[in-house]
C-alpha cells in the first residue's frame, strides 16, 4: 500500500485563495480588511541589535476567500435543522453552527466549468447559471454525495477590477435558485465559486436577496466557499481535483478566511 505522500508525488498544487490586502474587493455588507504594521523594525531594538516587526489585522469573517458557516443565514428566525437563531447567538458569536463546527475537508472536488460550456474565459456580469448549465458542465462526471462541487465562471480573472468584480452595479454571474436546488439535490459536503456571493446578482440589485444561501445553508446544511481563485484550474483544464479546505477555527464566527489547496496531476 502506497503512503499518502507517495500517492501525491508529482501532483501540481493550486492555491485557490485570493491575496488579502487593504482595499481588496469585498461585499459592502461586511467589515473591510485592514492591516497595518503596529511595530516596525527599529521601534524596539534588543541589546543584541535584534528587532522584530508585527502587524494588527482587522477583518470581517466574510472577506477574501472564506467559508460560510451554517450560522451565517437564517430564515424566519431559524437556522439549519429548524434551530431557533436567537437562543444560540450572543455578543461573542454562536454556540452552535459556527465556523468552528466545520470539519476540515480533504477529498474529491468536481469542477463545473460553466464558462467553458459557453466558450468564454469568463461569464458576463449578471449571468444566471441554470440547471442546464450545470448538467452540461458535469457531462462525463459523477459527483457523489459528501464531495465538493466548485462552479467555474472565470470571474476570479476580474479580481484586480474591484468595481466590476463586486458586481454592485453591473451584477455578477452565479447560480439562480433553480441551480441552487440542483446543487442541494446532489448533497455535496460543500460548494464553492469565484464571486463574492455564491448567487446570481442581477445588474443594479446588489445583494438584495440571497435565495441560494437559504437553500444551501439553511435548508440543506451545505457550507459555501466564496471568492475562490479558480482561473488557474480552469486554464489547466482540470475537472477533478483533490481539494483541501480548512478555515480558521474562529469560535462562534459565521465565517472565516481560508486558503483552499487543490492537487491535480499535470
Amino acid at each position: 500500500m502506497r503512503a499518502p505522500w507517495e500517492a501525491l508525488a508529482g501532483a501540481e498544487v493550486f492555491d485557490l485563495a485570493q491575496p488579502m490586502r487593504t482595499g481588496m474587493p469585498q461585499s459592502p455588507n461586511h467589515v473591510p480588511f485592514r492591516m497595518v504594521l503596529e511595530r516596525r523594525h527599529g521601534d524596539v531594538v534588543r541589546a543584541d541589535g535584534g528587532s522584530a516587526a508585527s502587524e494588527v489585522i482587522v477583518t470581517g469573517g466574510h472577506v477574501g476567500t472564506h467559508v460560510d458557516a451554517l450560522a451565517h443565514v437564517s430564515q424566519d428566525g431559524r437556522l439549519h435543522g429548524g434551530r431557533e437563531a436567537a437562543p444560540v447567538q450572543g455578543h461573542q458569536g454562536f454556540t452552535a453552527l459556527g465556523i468552528d463546527a466545520f470539519e476540515p475537508y480533504v477529498g474529491r472536488a468536481v469542477l463545473l466549468d460553466v464558462a467553458a460550456v459557453h466558450g468564454v474565459a469568463a461569464l458576463p456580469p449578471g449571468y444566471e447559471i441554470t440547471p442546464g448549465d450545470l448538467d452540461r458542465a458535469a457531462d462525463g462526471l459523477s459527483p457523489q454525495p459528501g464531495e465538493a462541487l466548485l462552479i467555474g465562471t472565470g470571474w476570479s480573472r476580474h479580481w484586480d477590477e474591484p468595481e466590476l468584480f463586486t458586481g454592485q452595479s453591473g451584477g455578477a454571474p452565479g447560480p439562480g435558485a433553480a441551480a441552487g436546488r440542483w446543487l442541494a439535490e446532489r448533497r455535496p459536503r460543500l460548494v464553492g465559486a469565484e464571486s463574492i456571493a455564491f448567487e446570481h446578482i442581477p445588474p443594479g440589485r446588489g445583494h438584495a436577496t440571497l435565495p441560494v444561501h437559504r437553500i444551501l445553508l439553511v435548508e440543506a446544511g451545505i457550507n459555501i466557499v466564496e471568492t475562490m481563485r479558480l482561473w488557474p484550474l480552469l486554464d489547466a483544464g482540470h475537472r477533478e481535483v483533490l481539494l483541501i479546505v480548512n478555515p480558521l477555527p474562529l469560535v462562534g464566527a459565521t465565517g472565516a478566511p481560508v486558503r483552499p489547496l487543490a492537487l491535480a496531476r499535470p
